[in-house]
């Protein structure tokens, strides 16, 4: 798919696009808590059907309401199938291969694009210590596991990624684990474990001991597991909400609503780079009003929040100077190398980006120029390369734009309905 997007001045009200964050552990957690469990406001993006078909091959049933509602009815972990599939999803895969090898029954694990090239080291030397047999492809997919998972003490590597961490916390609580402790060194992420234990108080899961995210104590007490309802709605996702956000910013004056400014999830944070590069932010209990201004080059760590790097790099374009970010080590092993992805398709842009170290640097007000860019396959590329074409100074097309699709597939028709000239060609197969 090709998206052609013209210079553009939005406005109006917007809806945020639901978490898929907190959608993909509702799967997980509705899974393992066993019961009835309603999901409100369910996601629709590729990553959130990868979790819902993960649960299926997992034994849960899982329903359309009429009201737009999921039903999903679990007896917990009775896999019906040899093979699970988690998409592109990179948190699909590391929170659900912990809930894979809850089963003693031989299962691979499958993926897809990009996440066929993501290490997987983390459990060739993690499950075993658990008591679970595994097969990789050399540190990658397909990963081949025969469990039951077995909860002792452990210490796990949190430098790469918290979502490993978030599958064993689950897994630990779907086996009522008793007296044990995972240690953690270098957690990163810390926001999205508060998410998941959040999403664990929320379904009745037992909690483990959080000791300064250095340790997880699972205590000695027993919980009762009886199958419950459970009544959740999934949050709006600021992940995605933070692109239409810096779009208010660059281009518009919009509202935006359904983001939680309660919320747990990392990507929050996007409200501090608003307010330091100056745009007009008006923030209230139901919605976000924002619209563009003189912007200044700002400062901001996006060790704990990687996701925000692409919306970061749309903005820190039209801030006169040079904004720094910090976090560049966090980008490599997501759907593209996004550190060397943003400086080669923004440089399309006219746009100098640097990387020094641990640091990304990135020399805005020169103005953004339209160009020919390439999603590279990954979704948040596409979008930051969107909303950074609504005020460039010609028109912008995007290659592969359908990337979008993995976490946020209305985002072309919803900064449309603000008023972006967004022109959407979809491809045509010629069958002979």
């Amino acid at each position: 798919m090709q998206v052609t997007i013209q210079p553009s001045q939005i406005s109006g009200n917007i809806y945020a696009p639901a978490s898929k964050s907190s959608m993909q552990r509702a799967c997980a957690a509705a899974l393992v808590r066993k019961g009835d469990t309603i999901i409100h406001n369910p996601g629709i993006s590729s990553d959130d059907k990868a979790a819902l078909n993960v649960i299926q091959a997992l034994g849960a049933t899982v329903e359309n309401l009429k009201d737009g509602s999921l039903k999903i009815i679990s007896y917990g972990v009775k896999p019906i199938s040899d093979t699970v599939n988690c998409g592109e999803s990179g948190l699909g895969i590391r929170m659900f291969a912990p809930i894979v090898a809850l089963s003693e029954k031989e299962i691979t694990i499958q993926g897809e694009g990009s996440l066929l090239n993501r290490p997987m080291d983390f459990f060739d030397e993690v499950l075993p210590q658990l008591g679970v047999q595994i097969i990789s492809n050399n540190g990658k997919l397909p990963l081949k596991l025969k469990g039951p998972l077995q909860p002792k003490n452990i210490t796990i590597d949190g430098s790469l990624s918290s979502q490993f961490l978030t599958g064993l916390l689950l897994a630990y609580a779907a086996l009522d684990a008793k007296d044990v402790t995972i240690t953690v060194n270098n957690l990163k992420s810390k926001p999205y474990v508060d998410l998941t234990l959040a999403v664990m108080e929320e379904f009745n899961l037992k909690e483990p001991e959080n000791k300064n995210y250095e340790a997880f104590y699972f205590g000695s007490e027993t919980s009762n597991y009886e199958p419950i309802f459970n009544d959740y709605t999934i949050e709006g996702d600021w992940s995605g909400g933070a692109f239409l956000l810096v779009a208010g910013a660059i281009a518009g004056d919009i509202k935006i609503e359904g983001l939680d400014i309660a919320s747990t999830q990392a990507d929050k944070e996007v409200l501090k780079a608003l307010m330091d590069c100056g745009c007009k932010i008006l923030i209230e209990e139901k919605q976000i009003e924002i619209s563009s201004g003189e912007l200044k080059a700002f400062q901001f760590d996006a060790t704990d929040c990687p996701d925000l790097f692409p919306p970061l790099v749309a903005l820190a374009s039209y801030c006169e100077g040079t904004t720094e970010i910090e976090g560049v080590h966090r980008l490599t092993h997501k759907e593209s190398n996004r550190a060397l992805t943003l400086q080669e398709e923004f440089e399309k842009m006219g746009i100098e980006i640097e990387l020094q170290g641990n640091k990304m640097l990135i020399k805005g007000g020169t103005g953004v120029k339209g160009a020919h860019v390439h999603s590279r396959h990954d979704h948040r590329i596409a979008m930051a390369c969107a909303v950074a074409a609504l005020k460039a100074e010609s028109e912008t097309v995007i290659d592969d734009a359908e990337a979008v699709n993995k976490s946020y597939p209305n985002f072309y028709e919803h900064i449309q309905s603000l008023g972006a000239k967004v022109n959407i060609q979809h491809s045509i197969l010629n069958i002979q």
